[in-house]
């Protein structure tokens, strides 16, 4: 659903604060460049911190994704505060591309990304992302699909340590997925608190660590519930098909799965093609030109200061770099014709 606002601008009283300040926000926005006229995506709309500094930067639109209907009712609201520049678009950021085309647009500027779970999400209780909170073991972001219960309740003790292991890095999973499993047999699972306190009984906190035992397991459970990864990796490639040569990508990620995943795509489409060999003449043959030229050869991190005044902001990462003419390779899935 797109909202087009008609009508002046509302005063300032009427415009909603942002409950929030994005992470790394000047850094993304001075990696996108905005320009008056341009086109950019806020692909994780969120409290809509990225789309107002871009929108404040350039006399440019903005169309926001969101899969969440109360990041979408957020984003309608700040909406009134730019007639006819920001567009809120109810969906996921791995299918911008066929959700712009819907609304006849091709191409863009620029793209911001900022993967994970939101701060309005982790710290809504009812939502049920956080084990600080006592509330319904949900974590859907787009409130369509199993919830978090449903997976600790039906899937098998192979499953979940697979789950909490590879989504988690948790090194006890295989404890972990065991006491979930005694534990369903006589209670099942409904709210954050049974699962938090049954992973902390079986997960020792270690000398002078200030993660709560069940942070690896919740992020697991999240990261499985909204496929986190596939959703990054189709948000990704489908950026690089929208943007136009020139074009910039910014990715603010949280953890190392999620960076890594960054990193190997824009190392990927970033790296020449190997030199031409009379020994393996396929290789040179199936060579593609760079899709990307990179911003910055580390990711970017945040100031001492910001993260000492926002403690979510510690472990972020930016990527950023810019779209070539070059054609834009295969969508994950799908091979050249």
């Amino acid at each position: 659903m797109i909202v087009k606002p008609p009508g002046p601008a509302p005063t300032s009283a009427a415009v909603p604060a942002s409950p929030h300040i994005s992470v790394l926000l000047n850094e993304v926005v001075d990696a996108l460049s905005p320009r008056d006229g341009g086109v950019y995506v806020d692909g994780t709309f969120g409290a809509g911190g990225y789309a107002r500094a871009i929108l404040d930067r350039a006399d440019c639109r903005v169309w926001g994704i969101d899969r969440d209907p109360e990041a979408i009712e957020r984003g309608r609201k700040l909406a009134l505060a730019y007639p006819g520049r920001l567009a809120i678009v109810e969906g996921r950021f791995g299918d911008m591309d066929r959700l712009l085309a819907e609304h006849g647009v091709e191409a863009v500027d620029g793209v911001a990304l900022d993967i994970g779970v939101s701060s309005p999400q982790i710290d809504e209780p009812e939502r049920g992302f956080s084990f600080r909170f006592d509330g319904p073991l949900d974590m859907r972001m787009g409130r369509d699909g199993p919830t978090a219960a449903d997976v600790v309740n039906t899937a098998t003790e192979a499953e979940l340590a697979d789950i909490v292991f590879h989504y988690g890095e948790e090194r006890m999973a295989r404890r972990v997925a065991r006491a979930i499993v005694a534990a369903r047999l006589d209670t099942p699972f409904a709210r954050t608190k049974q699962l938090a306190d049954v992973v902390r009984s079986v997960v020792p906190k270690g000398k002078g660590d200030a993660i709560d035992p069940a942070t690896r397991t919740f992020q697991a459970l999240r990261i499985h519930v909204n496929d986190e990864l596939g959703e990054l990796r189709r948000g990704l490639a489908a950026a690089e098909s929208l943007l136009k040569p020139g074009g910039r990508l910014a990715v603010v990620s949280f953890h190392s799965l999620e960076d890594r995943e960054v990193k190997t795509f824009l190392k990927e489409r970033s790296s020449p093609p190997p030199s031409p060999s009379r020994h393996a003449p396929s290789l040179a043959a199936d060579a593609r030109s760079p899709s990307f030229r990179l911003l910055s050869r580390k990711p970017i991190v945040p100031t001492d200061q910001e993260a000492h005044s926002n403690p979510r902001a510690r472990s972020a990462r930016l990527r950023a770099a810019e779209r070539t003419a070059a054609p834009a390779y295969p969508a994950p899935g799908k091979e050249a014709a």
